[in-house]
C-alpha cells in the first residue's frame, strides 16, 4: 500500500513539473509576441530593393534636416573629399539586430552612385528605429575603400548624434565621419559597428 501511494506522489510531483514546465514556454511566447509587435512599424520599412534608389529629393532634403539640426555640418559638406547620405535606415532588434538602407554617394559635391547599408549586431537590444546617417570621407582614399565594397565599421566605431554644435568636437577617425540623426523608435544602443555597404556607380 505504501510503496502505491509512493508511485502516486512521484507522478502528481511530475504533472506538477510538466505544468509549470508549460507555463514557462506560454509566458515566454507571449513576451516574444509583445516584442514583435514592438518592431512591428520598423519591420514594415524594410525593404531591401535594389531596385528602388534614393532619390536625390530625399537626399537633399535630408542634407537640411541635418544642417537644420546643426549648421556647424556644413564645414564638412564644404571640405570633404565625398560623402554617402542615407535618408532612412531600419533596424530592429531582439536580442540580435538587424540595419537596411540606401542612399546616394557624392565625390567633391558630384554625384557618382548609389549605395546600400546593411548590419547584424548582438547584444542586449529592445525596440526597433529609423534614422538618417551621413559618411563623410575626408580624403580619397576612403572613399575609394568605400567604393570597393573593403569599408566595414568595427565594433568600435560611433557616430556622432546630429545636434546644435555637435559637429564642432567633431573628427575624421580612419578617414571618416559619421554622423546620425533618429528619426524614431527606441534601441538600447544606436551603434553603427558591423556596417558594411555596397556601391553602384551612377550610369
Amino acid at each position: 500500500m505504501s510503496s502505491r501511494l509512493a508511485e502516486i506522489a512521484i507522478k502528481s510531483q511530475r504533472l506538477g513539473v510538466c505544468v509549470n514546465m508549460n507555463k514557462a514556454i506560454a509566458f515566454t511566447t507571449g513576451v516574444a509576441l509583445m516584442l514583435c509587435q514592438a518592431i512591428t512599424p520598423v519591420a514594415a520599412g524594410w525593404n531591401p530593393d535594389k531596385k528602388k534608389p534614393t532619390s536625390t529629393e530625399e537626399v537633399q532634403a535630408t542634407i537640411e534636416s541635418f544642417l537644420e539640426q546643426d549648421p556647424g555640418l556644413q564645414k564638412f559638406f564644404d571640405s570633404a573629399h565625398g560623402y554617402a547620405v542615407f535618408p532612412k535606415i531600419y533596424k530592429g532588434a531582439i536580442g540580435v539586430g538587424g540595419a537596411y538602407g540606401s542612399g546616394q554617394v557624392y565625390e567633391k559635391g558630384k554625384y557618382i552612385g548609389d549605395a546600400s547599408l546593411a548590419q547584424v549586431t548582438y547584444g542586449l537590444q529592445l525596440g526597433g528605429q529609423a534614422y538618417s546617417e551621413v559618411i563623410f570621407f575626408g580624403e580619397k582614399d576612403a572613399l575609394d575603400r568605400f567604393k570597393s565594397e573593403k569599408m566595414e565599421f568595427s565594433a568600435q566605431v560611433s557616430a556622432v548624434a546630429a545636434t546644435a554644435g555637435a559637429s564642432a568636437d567633431a573628427a575624421y577617425s580612419g578617414g571618416v565621419a559619421i554622423f546620425t540623426l533618429a528619426i524614431g523608435g527606441l534601441m538600447y544602443e544606436a551603434s553603427v559597428g558591423g556596417q558594411t555597404f555596397q556601391f553602384t556607380p551612377a550610369e
